[in-house]
């Protein structure tokens, strides 16, 4: 048996908007199943909005999102979660930082580190906090 993790972004009213922006970026599949693709409407403004999406792609990204409906509380926060992205090619992680600094605050400029070849994070226009790196050989 194995486990894998999944990032679950959640929103209010925006998470089609951020798997598509996330898509851009990554590539791969788009699924997105609204409050109306399945019959539970509560409130007609958020009827289109996400129930459940995804992106999933090749390379291994995969990250969750939906659309917190206004009856349910919702607490972004300052820092709710980082995603990681992490590899082993520094081409592929800059490529990528690119793609997501549009439109984000960088946090700390893709740059090497005293921990890692390279390292960087940023705050998308959607509020989530990315960090991006390429990953050091362990010498332990």
């Amino acid at each position: 048996m194995s486990v894998k993790t999944t990032t679950h972004l959640n929103f209010r009213g925006d998470a089609r908007a951020a798997l598509d922006f996330y898509h851009s970026v990554f590539g791969g599949q788009v699924v997105a199943v609204t409050y109306k693709d399945t019959g539970a409407v509560r409130n007609q403004d958020e009827a289109d909005w996400v129930m459940w999406g995804q992106v999933t792609a090749d390379n291994g990204f995969h990250v969750m999102a939906y659309d917190v409906p206004a009856a349910l509380p919702y607490h972004p926060g300052e820092n709710p979660v980082f995603v990681s992205v992490r590899g082993d090619d520094a081409e592929e992680i800059t490529a990528l930082w690119e793609k997501l600094s549009v439109g984000a605050t960088v946090v700390q400029p893709l740059a090497p580190s005293s921990w890692a070849p390279l390292y960087g994070m940023l705050k998308d226009g959607f509020g989530v906090v990315w960090v991006l790196d390429v990953a050091a050989p362990y010498n332990g």
